[in-house]
């Protein structure tokens, strides 16, 4: 993302003008787009146009136009974004009021109203315009018959392709059906790994499976390189990493994430950083269940102890339409960073942020152990009684 003009003023009312360059870009713009938001934006209008004969004909015309937003519709496999709204800039082609929706484009670029731009939409900018923030990853998960070539940017996990072969069992004396199926089922996750991976961008390949299949893939998938003499394979040896999943499911690969071996080699990535923060609080939850609190009441009473060390929060909490529930969210936010908290916002499209999302989408570790709100409730109720 490039950012070409920001202009806030005091109250943090303004507009900024963006340029999307990468399919991921439009994952942030839609993070950042709400409701009552006015969009400026170039667009392509079916124009109605009436001759001096009298004959009507129409015409596709590009013209710039301002939204006031209604609707946002984000397709996450295509990286698509639409914005409906209706015109609320003079214009020579379209009505004042009248409905119209942009599909954003890559490369074109667009400006953005807001009446109030908060701490965590003016961090978002800053992330997507930081050019160092995207150390990008790629994952095959795997098992007999099953595959999902995966890739994990930091802000989602989007899976590329999904190989599935039916493998027969080994027959006593016969594993000729098996060894041709298996062989085939290989082939073709290799041939999926060369279509969807961009080795240029990509700097790690994890391969991850329960058992011996990891390893078995690769071999194969080497060998067939030097016999094909597949460069492309060959000089990008390096960047294939085996690892243990206990399936072949996309969630298998939160597993594949908190590898140690892994954790060293991307640990300049922000997914790495999400799986060890929702890891670590797993752990607490298990082994201090006083030090680790999630759901919005629980954690808003930790963070008025000043007690959140980590608050681990969902960007879908962010798109709440209700303006007064977002607030509370980024009011959350900003408190625990100004009591020197440490603040991970996931994303809502990566594995580690599907987990928290069944956690109500907020948690928080603490620095110290706080009597729990279940527990007040029921000391108050009695005494009461």
């Amino acid at each position: 993302m490039k950012l070409v003009r920001k202009d806030l003023e005091k109250d943090n009312a303004g507009q900024v003008t963006l340029i999307p360059e990468e399919p991921e870009d439009m994952w942030h713009t839609y993070n950042l787009l709400q409701v009552g938001d006015s969009l400026r934006a170039s667009t392509i209008r079916k124009v109605q146009t009436e001759s001096a004969t009298g004959s009507v004909g129409s015409n596709r015309i590009r013209t710039t136009l301002t939204l006031c937003v209604e609707a946002i519709d984000f397709d996450s496999q295509a990286c698509q974004l639409r914005v409906k709204g209706t015109n609320i800039q003079e214009n020579e082609y379209v009505k004042m009021g009248a409905y119209h929706t942009i599909e954003l484009e890559p490369n074109r670029q667009f400006t953005l109203a807001k009446k109030q731009w908060d701490s965590v939409v003016l961090e978002r900018i800053e992330q997507a315009c930081d050019p160092a923030w995207s150390a990008d990853v790629a994952a095959v998960v795997m098992q007999e018959g099953l595959a999902h070539v995966c890739l994990v940017t930091p802000s989602m996990t989007l899976t590329r392709a999904k190989v599935e072969v039916n493998i027969p069992r080994k027959r006593k004396g016969n594993c000729s059906q098996h060894d041709r199926a298996l062989e085939r089922f290989y082939e073709q996750v290799v041939q999926a790994i060369q279509r969807h991976i961009n080795f240029e961008v990509v700097k790690c390949v994890l391969v991850a499976s329960p058992g011996f299949v990891r390893e078995q893939f690769c071999d194969y998938m080497f060998q067939q390189a030097v016999k094909t003499d597949n460069k492309l394979l060959l000089e990008n040896r390096s960047k294939f990493l085996q690892v243990h999943s206990s399936s072949g499911h996309k969630y298998a690969l939160k597993e594949a994430l908190c590898d140690p071996a892994v954790a060293s080699r991307l640990s300049d990535t922000k997914a790495a950083g999400e799986v060890k923060a929702l890891d670590d609080f797993y752990k607490m939850l298990q082994h201090e269940p006083d030090r680790a609190f999630y759901g919005l009441k629980h954690v808003e009473k930790a963070n008025e102890a000043m007690a959140i060390d980590t608050l681990l929060i969902s960007d879908e909490l962010f798109r709440h339409q209700d303006v007064a529930t977002r607030a509370r969210y980024v009011k959350l936010v900003d408190s625990v960073r100004e009591n020197m908290g440490t603040v991970r916002i996931f994303s809502s499209l990566h594995v580690s942020g599907e987990q928290l999302g069944q956690l109500t989408g907020v948690a928080a570790i603490l620095r110290f152990p706080v009597a729990e709100l279940s527990d007040q409730e029921d000391e108050s109720s009695s005494e009461e009684d």
